[in-house]
């Protein structure tokens, strides 16, 4: 295997096929910058049934994933040569950020992604073989598998060679905020023009217009990232101005409805 390692342990390991055959990271694991292992836990049981599940001591809905057959394919990973960080996923796991994504493209060490099911997984695996729990979202899902997916892709992305850097230092949380609209051709879609900005070509103005967007858009959407920023001291005197005449747009439309 070459380049960023992931190793998957998961009970439906065709999901992969997600990341590992199209797209972006596609074309990225063809380059060899990433490359995936997929670890089923039933082949690591020794009963007649492969179980990897049983109910929960002390009652409740739902089944647990058990500890064993998770411990034994982490084992035979390990073998493998991958002896990276381990990550689970649950909600109330370290929220996926773009800073850790970026932490982890940057640092390149391995990484096994550990996909539970049912009602969740044995705490004692989680507390004995689990670097970190990571959660991408305040929902519940059926599996881990999307969330390895997204840590995928999203760290894969972010590898020297993947996309262009332009495109990488251009999106959304690059800087500590929101990405601006953006707009193709036709210049009129359904009566909706472009920007008029945006067909000056004064390169100036563009970015000074794509930040004032940018700002717009996380004040009103994530306006926890516009404390971030200011507390981090990314924003300028002219993006507090330009968030101050945004507030006090948005009141005067308020009042005048």
């Amino acid at each position: 295997m070459s380049g960023l390692r992931f190793d998957a342990i998961s009970l439906f390991p065709a999901m992969f096929a997600a990341v590992a055959e199209q797209g972006i990271t596609r074309r990225a694991r063809e380059m060899g910058l990433w490359s995936l292992g997929l670890w089923n836990p039933r082949d690591y049981t020794e009963d007649l049934h492969r179980t990897v599940d049983d109910r929960p001591y002390g009652g409740g809905p739902g089944m647990v994933m058990m500890a064993e057959p998770l411990a034994a394919t982490l084992a035979a990973v390990r073998e493998a040569g991958n002896g990276g960080r381990v990550l689970a996923f649950a909600p109330g796991g370290r929220p996926l950020k773009d800073a850790w994504v970026r932490e982890r493209a940057l640092a390149a060490e391995p990484l096994v992604l550990v996909c539970g099911r049912y009602e969740g997984t044995d705490q004692r695996f989680l507390d004995e073989c689990v670097d970190e729990v990571v959660s991408i979202g305040d929902f519940v899902l059926s599996g881990g598998e999307l969330a390895a997916l997204c840590v995928i892709d999203a760290v894969v992305r972010q590898l020297p060679g993947a996309i262009k850097e332009l495109s990488a230092g251009d999106e959304s949380f690059a800087d500590g905020l929101l990405d601006a609209p953006h707009y193709t051709r036709p210049e009129l879609w359904r009566g909706r023009g472009v920007p008029e900005v945006l067909l000056s070509g004064h390169h100036a103005r563009i970015e000074a217009w794509r930040r004032e967007q940018a700002l717009c858009a996380t004040a009103a959407a994530r306006p926890d990232l516009i404390e971030h920023a200011r507390a981090a001291g990314w924003l300028s005197e002219r993006d507090e101005r330009v968030l101050r005449e945004a507030q006090a747009q948005g009141a005067a439309e308020r009042s005048a409805a």
